[in-house]
């Protein structure tokens, strides 16, 4: 057993010294020394926006470097650990081995998945919206799931959920529904998922209990730093104040909390009515509408780069990309990437990590085959 361990253990150190490499750790400890020298300096603190961004930088890259340190530390010592038990001919650390070992390669894996998210804006909040189809209570209720879904995906991951606003359905279910998801990558993960998802079932508001197809809308921004800029001239914009309909307690009933904002040039409205005041309802809806308004423009510049590469597949906002099929078979299907799962209860449950993992690879190896 001691034997079998050590190719992968050296496998493992050889993937692990891959990803090293290609973080360019040596770069960003460079970087970290710099930033060190900036705050040690005794007027730091003067000018807090810059100190803060500067602090926040050296947080996030010490966290990576300290990260990606402690586990090349880990499987030296395991592979140190290994080669004892095989000098002393003691078999009773295997299964130690073999545990510590499962344990890293998870935790590789994650790393790995991590180098896929070089994206300018991956590393920020998202900003994510459901809208339901045609079809009434049916693709209301499909688009509560949805939202559950994602909730439940962002719990587990430890994100926070910020709510913006919420339209419940009629009868039952979410007409539409938009919040923020907070949390490092929350951005570079979330991106996959904007676009059309699809489901097939038996409508539990049906009385005839035929078959129904619903679709929802689920679109993805990332929450932009407040140093991007976004050109908005506020004579566009037309702002309207009325009384919150959402959770909250009866203070958002009582008094015109929620904002409403309609950019006229471009006819998109954001909405937010979820924060108790009318100030922050405000702030929140300028920062929706920046992310609108931005993506509006990320859109022109891909559909242009489309025509120039000759690019034939849509990327327009209503593209369908996945299907849950719960009858008469139970099936996740991704159309982009091909990955599927028959387990359709675990995936409305929030267990999509493989859709996002697979799409991630999946853009990867088409900005290879185009670089090719």
């Amino acid at each position: 057993m001691l034997e079998e361990m050590r190719k992968p253990l050296e496998d493992l150190q050889k993937r692990i010294q891959e990803i090293g490499d290609s973080l360019n750790l040596d770069k960003k400890r460079d970087r970290i020394l710099d930033l060190d020298m900036q705050m040690s300096d005794p007027d730091f603190w003067n000018t807090p926006d810059k100190a803060k961004a500067v602090s926040q930088e050296a947080t996030a890259l010490k966290a990576e470097v300290e990260g990606h340190d402690a586990i090349v530390r880990e499987a030296d010592d395991l592979a140190e650990l290994c080669r004892m038990a095989m000098d002393d001919d003691d078999p009773s650390f295997a299964s130690e081995i073999e545990r510590q070992y499962n344990s890293l390669l998870k935790e590789l894996e994650k790393r790995e998945v991590l180098l896929l998210l070089s994206g300018e804006y991956d590393s920020c909040n998202a900003i994510m919206t459901f809208h339901a189809g045609a079809g009434g209570t049916e693709a209301q209720d499909w688009t509560q799931i949805v939202v559950r879904m994602y909730s439940r995906w962002a719990e587990q991951h430890g994100y926070r959920i910020r709510m913006l606003d919420y339209q419940p359905g009629d009868e039952a279910g979410t007409k539409s529904c938009a919040f923020t998801v907070e949390g490092k990558y929350a951005y570079g993960y979330l991106k996959s998922e904007k676009g059309v998802h699809r489901l097939v079932r038996i409508s539990p508001f049906d009385a005839a209990a035929r078959r129904h197809t619903s679709f929802t809308a689920v679109d993805v921004m990332p929450e932009l730093p407040d140093n991007v800029e976004v050109e908005i001239n506020m004579d566009d914009v037309r702002i309207d104040y009325f009384r919150a309909s959402g959770a909250g307690g009866q203070h958002v009933n009582k008094t015109s909390s929620a904002v409403r904002m309609t950019h006229i040039p471009t006819g998109i409205v954001v909405q937010c009515q979820n924060e108790r005041s009318q100030v922050q309802n405000r702030e929140m809806c300028m920062k929706y509408l920046r992310a609108r308004l931005f993506e509006l423009e990320e859109e022109k510049k891909e559909k242009l780069r489309a025509e120039i590469n000759g690019t034939q597949q849509a990327i327009e906002w209503g593209s369908q990309i996945r299907s849950y099929v719960f009858h008469p078979y139970n099936l996740v299907k991704d159309h982009r990437t091909g990955v599927e799962t028959g387990n359709i209860q675990a995936v409305v449950d929030g267990d999509i990590d493989m859709f996002i993992e697979g799409y991630l690879q999946y853009v990867k190896n088409r900005r290879n085959q185009i670089e090719e």
